[in-house]
């Protein structure tokens, strides 16, 4: 017999902790409980990282992007990492995306939305409790947030005290990030800055100080015709957010808090929270934690996927049905896309579900190469992208964004690009924690292939 299902909780009466009724997968084996009590208390009396006033214009945000309005590029590491953390490599990240912008931007003319995969994304979901390294059986890297890369059993252990850690780390993130976004450094005055030199070198670092130099121009043009270009501040700084999966329910409930203008509760340690394809049960723990906060969320959705299950998510994650309350995040492969998606965008689409739909054309098209290391090839995470406008254009719906693992750092992780990266190429400078990673070339490159399609 199959397990009953579980009853939704009403609104009036869920509370941070409801998660802990339900069935929660993805949770660390913690060696030591009493510990793991004692950092969850720790971390409830340490201020929030992000306010719900933040939330809230994400919200009215990503609204826009549900309406066709505006086009969502969420982007950054696939796990942010303990070892490599320093303030160029967040300056390098945040160029890259900020770079990706401009260019989808000024070639496309839709306005984009900036979410980063970043001040928090150091949890990752694992398909086996355990794997083999040189022979070894080992407990699965988990994330920074659990326990360390290093193939030994120590190391594997996870340990409460990286929760702490992880909110040092990202509360440091986000002040960097504000500096950058909002003192100076994100003013288009700087775009031809942006451009780093193993990116400048490039094709496509070429193209984009061509797009730079015709900005330079728009900019002169308006300031001749006397617009007061210096007083524009929109043009002098941007909104940025900050977006990870919701994995380890623990970290997420001590750092929700009760917004007191609302009387509502938000998840304060990013902007935008994500369910992943291996933990969206309708009665599972994620599910229920995210249905109570008020943060706009997201879900992947994959291969899987039937009608009937996106519209119950969509039911239970967003059944007031406030336009930016919910993405669903597609990861379906590139042979897969435009027709495991049609039926689903015709099925929301009919409800009426005012839902920002997002390609992540990364993790379903994950292989390992001759070499043995797991890449993607960068005309597959195209023709992703490729399929799923294709499918919104048949539905006649807004392809509204993309979700892409990137890095600022110039490592040969993924194959392909215009810079033609070969699997003889991967160990020069093979880097991530867990997944590939576009290096900024290949990102810049993805920018104006999709500038393209919208265009269309």
């Amino acid at each position: 017999m199959g397990r009953e299902p579980y009853a939704l909780t009403p609104v009036s009466t869920w509370t941070p902790s409801s998660w802990r009724e339900r069935p929660a997968g993805q949770q660390p084996d913690w060696p030591d409980l009493a510990a793991f009590d004692r950092a969850q208390k720790q971390l409830a009396t340490y201020p929030p990282l992000v306010f719900a006033g933040e939330a809230r214009n994400l919200t009215a945000d990503l609204a826009r992007v549900a309406r066709g309005e505006a086009f969502l590029l969420q982007a950054g590491d696939c796990a942010e990492s303990f070892d490599s953390f320093s303030a160029d490599a967040i300056r390098d990240k945040l160029k890259v995306i900020l770079q990706m912008a401009v260019v989808l931007t000024y070639s496309s003319g839709v306005p984009v939305l900036k979410v980063g995969r970043i001040a928090g994304q150091f949890a990752k979901p694992r398909s086996a409790p355990t794997e083999m390294i040189g022979g070894v059986e080992l407990p699965s890297f988990r994330g920074h947030i659990v326990n360390d890369i290093a193939p030994t059993a120590d190391a594997r252990i996870p340990d409460p005290e990286r929760l702490l850690t992880a909110y040092n780390q990202s509360a440091s993130t986000l002040n960097l990030l504000r500096a950058f976004t909002k003192g100076g450094f994100a003013d288009l005055n700087r775009v031809h800055a942006w451009n780093q030199e193993f990116v400048a070198s490039s094709t496509q670092g070429r193209r984009y100080e061509t797009v730079a130099e015709e900005i330079d121009r728009a900019m002169r043009f308006m300031a001749a015709c006397g617009v007061e270009v210096a007083t524009q501040s929109n043009l002098h700084q941007v909104d940025f957010y900050t977006s990870h999966e919701a994995l380890i329910l623990g970290y997420e409930e001590a750092l929700t808090r009760q917004d007191s203008l609302t009387g509502d509760w938000y998840d304060c340690s990013a902007h935008l929270l994500w369910i992943g394809e291996r933990t969206r049960e309708l009665d599972g723990a994620h599910v229920e934690f995210l249905a109570g906060v008020k943060n706009p969320i997201g879900c992947k959705v994959g291969p899987t996927m039937t009608p009937d299950d996106v519209l119950a998510l969509c039911e239970r994650l967003n059944p007031e049905r406030i336009p930016g309350r919910l993405t669903l995040i597609t990861r379906m492969g590139a042979e897969r896309i435009t027709d495991g998606l049609r039926p689903l965008l015709a099925a929301v689409r009919d409800a009426g579900h005012p839902v920002v739909w997002a390609c992540d054309p990364m993790h379903g098209n994950t292989f390992t190469a001759p070499s043995g290391r797991k890449t993607r090839h960068f005309d597959a995470v195209l023709a992703e992208i490729t399929g799923f406008f294709a499918a919104h254009a048949a539905e006649g719906t807004w392809p509204g964004g993309v979700h892409i693992e990137l890095t600022g750092d110039d490592v040969t992780e993924c194959l392909g690009g215009s810079e033609e990266i070969l699997d003889t190429h991967l160990s020069d400078r093979y880097e991530t924690m867990c997944d590939p990673r576009l290096n900024g070339r290949q990102s810049l490159d993805l920018a104006f292939q999709v500038a393209e399609l919208l265009r269309r």
